[in-house]
Parts: C-alpha cells; sequence; structure tokens
C-alpha cells in the first residue's frame, strides 16, 4: 500500500533540519515525512510531545516500548512497530524480546510486570476501553502513581500515532531490517467463535 495522501518534498531551512537528523538516525529520508510535510504544525507537534515523551523516566523505558509496541500491533501500524523495533535497538533495549510483541501472548520471555503491560496497553485500545480496575490497582503497586500516569499517557499517543498511521496508509519503511533485525514475530490469529 502506498500512502493514502502522496509525501510532498521537504522544502526550507526546518526542512533541512528534519532532513539532516532524519538521515543521521535512519539513514535515509522516511516517505513519512514528506506525508506529515503536508501540515507542518501538526509534524512539530507530534515529534516535539513524542520527544519529550523520550525524556521521561518515572516508567522503564523498556515497559514504555513494549507497550507502544503492543498498541501498533493491535491497531495493526506495521511503522510503528518497525520504528519502536529499531530503536529498541538503538536504545540497548532487549530486541528478542521487543520482536516478540505480536504474539506476547503465547511467547515466554516476558515477565509478569511486562505481561501486564502490554494486555493494560491492550485494553486502553480497545473501544470501548477494556481496563479493569484490578489491572490498575496492580500497575499502580508495582509502577507507582507518577510511573503507571507516565505509562497511561505513553498508551494514549500511541494510540494517536498507529491510528493516525492506519488511516493515512503510511506503512513500515524497513528500518528495523536495514540495520540487521531478525522480522517480526507474526501476530497469532485468534479463531473466532462462530
Amino acid at each position: 500500500m502506498t500512502p493514502r495522501i502522496p509525501a510532498t518534498e521537504i522544502t526550507g531551512l526546518y526542512g533541512a533540519v528534519v532532513k539532516k537528523f532524519s538521515t543521521r538516525l535512519f539513514g535515509q529520508v522516511p516517505e513519512s515525512l514528506g506525508v506529515m510535510w503536508h501540515h507542518r504544525p501538526v509534524l512539530k507537534a507530534s515529534m516535539g510531545f513524542g520527544q519529550k515523551l523520550q525524556k521521561w523516566d518515572a516508567c522503564d523505558e523498556s515497559l514504555k516500548s513494549f507497550a507502544h509496541m503492543a498498541v501498533a500491533s493491535l491497531i495493526g501500524c506495521s511503522w510503528c512497530l518497525d520504528f519502536n523495533y529499531f530503536m529498541a535497538k538503538n536504545q540497548g533495549l532487549d530486541v528478542d524480546k521487543a520482536r516478540e510483541i505480536p504474539r506476547w501472548r503465547e511467547s515466554e520471555v516476558f515477565t509478569p510486570l511486562e505481561r501486564e503491560v502490554l494486555e493494560y496497553a491492550e485494553a486502553m485500545s480497545q473501544t470501548p476501553p477494556t481496563v479493569t480496575d484490578e489491572m490498575v490497582a496492580s500497575l499502580l503497586e508495582q509502577l507507582g502513581e507518577a510511573g503507571l500516569i507516565e505509562l497511561t499517557t505513553v498508551v494514549g499517543f500511541a494510540n494517536l500515532t498507529t491510528r493516525s498511521n492506519v488511516a493515512l496508509g503510511i506503512e513500515s519503511e524497513g528500518f528495523a531490517a536495514a540495520c540487521g533485525l531478525k522480522p517480526m514475530a507474526e501476530r497469532a490469529v485468534i479463531p473466532s467463535s462462530a
């Protein structure tokens, strides 16, 4: 699939900065930036908030990264899965766990806390959300108030980005493959009950 809105040329002084940063980080300028370039204030706001999220430290970085990837897997955002898998490697996170996110329920690599975080991320992402008092109470006990609020906000942001990318037809650009990471595990198909 190609993006539903064609990428436009990235121009101007800010464009030069964005292209330089992207090339340094990814080795290329992602097509998705050209799509979002049609509305630079939205692009700047999204990038700015994403950068702020990365500076927060009340919740473990692995938990936040895995939660974002769980949302991406559930929603079907191949761009976010690819990007976060790539970033997990760059941030020194456990890439073997990251690649297993799409099949986290069947995988044996996750700790009980990681499983609770992944379940919470998916529950927040359902329509309507299926978060329970028990989920929150357990995570609150383990992460504390600030940690749970941070995790919840990261999951909310993940829903914004994943749903926007899927709606706009923005798909994986091969970041993880370009740096030699194994392909992501496939999400288990859950049979429907008839």
